[in-house]
């Protein structure tokens, strides 16, 4: 599995620093649509991500401990971490 997965949902790219992750699932409390754990207990995109909206997606990436998330915005600024 590649240790940065990217995906673009309701106009954010979202990536994921699997080295980082710790497992927490803090992202998945705020956004269980988006996240989950697989079997090596590091986040990772669901299959099939539902349109969500922004706020929810900002906030459940900026509860990571670890910083593990990144949200950057249609005209590339990063808004996570």
């Amino acid at each position: 599995m590649d240790d940065f997965p990217e995906r673009e949902i309701s106009g954010l790219n979202i990536k994921i620093d699997r080295t980082m992750c710790i497992g927490s699932a803090n992202c998945i409390k705020v956004a269980p649509d988006v996240f989950e754990l697989d079997n090596e207990r590091i986040c990772s995109f669901k299959e099939k991500t539902p349109g969500v909206e922004k706020e929810i997606l900002v906030e459940s990436c900026s509860v990571c401990p670890v910083k593990a998330l990144y949200v950057i915005d249609k005209e590339g600024n990063q808004i996570i971490p």
